[in-house]
């Protein structure tokens, strides 16, 4: 998706040559790009989080079928994943050896200082949103995005108690924050229809704000995931299906995507100029897949398959959820679609490769790379 014309081996070999890649750049004591990287978001960005919450199975990834690729053991981690995500992928990118781990995880303060300083922690939860009350009906108890911060602000305060305001302050300005939210909020918006403009206005405005509270506990370098063509998941057209009797995706989802991404470029480039040393990156999900899409096969992918879930039943495998029960594809690196509402491994990487390095057709105004380079 960078370029037309890149060429790469094929999809899973290449997960594995970049976590060569980065444990050989450690070894050699390379530096690198950035000193942490901290995640905030969804299931999307999700390395495991919600395995330590209650909530029900549809909120959880840590059984069989989900993580059949994971490299180095193909055990289910809680990724709604057939392996890694793209938090993953862009910590690789990065130089990481290994993604963030996820904050309840980590059950002691030395633990949590100790990632803080070696590379990050994920607070991402599958299944929440901007709003707090999203998810909370489908699936129990997620991390809405008001308490991750909350999460964070309490290990920054911590960091602060331990190695003072100014190592800690220099931490967080030099890292990269990445952040994917808002699915989950448009889903359940969309089950019973209001005004439109005053939902995405609002959901831009509660975005803004979250934002500038992370500008307030030292971040300064965003890495902001938008919103994607929700209604081309397989849920959706099975959506469709049930309710038009006819194939295809979902278009007032689609419509809302669409609609939101301007707002929130609108919305990050005014906070860049209200908030000194403020920087950003903006993924346009929506162009990323829809390119996919108009070109399933290129010289640097090919897909063969871009409506039906690799792990489900019935319907584009959306009918029946993705469990160990579950009919399973034998070609993941083919399929768009890992589960009725998640990418697989294979898409991740190429979404992750362009944030990391692609051109201002589908990251804006800098890509995640220039963004780590960048000196405030």
């Amino acid at each position: 998706m960078a370029s037309r014309s890149t060429r790469v081996p094929a999809l899973r070999c290449l997960v594995v040559v970049l976590l060569a890649a980065t444990e050989a750049e450690a070894a050699s004591r390379h530096p690198r790009l950035v000193p942490a990287v901290f995640v905030l978001g969804d299931s999307t960005v999700d390395v495991g989080n919600n395995n330590h919450l209650n909530i029900s199975a549809a909120g959880r990834a840590n059984y069989p079928h989900y993580g059949v690729d994971f490299p180095g053991s193909a055990v289910p981690t809680g990724r709604f994943s057939n392996g890694l995500n793209t938090a993953d992928l862009l910590a690789l990118g990065l130089g990481f050896t290994r993604s963030p781990p996820a904050y309840l995880s980590l059950t002691t303060d030395k633990a949590i200082r100790s990632h803080m300083y070696r590379g990050g922690i994920n607070f991402a939860s599958g299944g929440s949103g901007l709003s707090d009350g999203t998810g909370r009906s489908l699936f129990g108890e997620v991390i809405p995005m008001s308490q991750q911060l909350e999460y964070l602000s309490g290990v920054v305060k911590y960091m602060t108690k331990l190695s003072g305001a100014k190592k800690t302050r220099s931490l967080l300005s030099k890292s990269i924050f990445v952040i994917s939210v808002g699915s989950n909020d448009m889903f359940e918006y969309s089950a019973a229809r209001g005004d439109d403009y005053a939902f995405l206005t609002g959901l831009v405005t509660t975005y803004k704000r979250y934002i500038t509270a992370l500008y307030e506990m030292g971040a300064r370098k965003l890495s902001v995931i938008s919103i994607p063509p929700l209604g081309c998941l397989p849920s959706q057209r099975l959506r469709r299906l049930q309710q038009l009797g006819t194939q295809g995706c979902f278009d007032p989802l689609n419509d809302l995507s669409l609609r939101s991404y301007p707002m929130l470029a609108a919305m990050l480039d005014d906070l860049a100029h209200e908030l000194p040393g403020m920087a950003y990156s903006l993924a346009d999900a929506y162009a990323m897949v829809s390119f996919v899409f108009q070109n399933p096969r290129t010289q640097a992918w090919s897909f063969t398959e871009l409506e039906a879930a690799c792990c489900g039943g019935g319907p584009f495998g959306a009918a029946y959820p993705c469990n160990e029960t579950a009919p399973l594809c034998g070609d993941r690196d083919g399929h768009l679609f890992w589960d009725a509402n998640h990418p697989t491994q294979a898409v991740s990487l190429i979404a992750a490769q362009t944030i990391f390095a692609g051109n201002r057709t589908f990251v804006n105004p800098i890509n995640v790379r220039d963004l780590a380079l960048l000196v405030l």
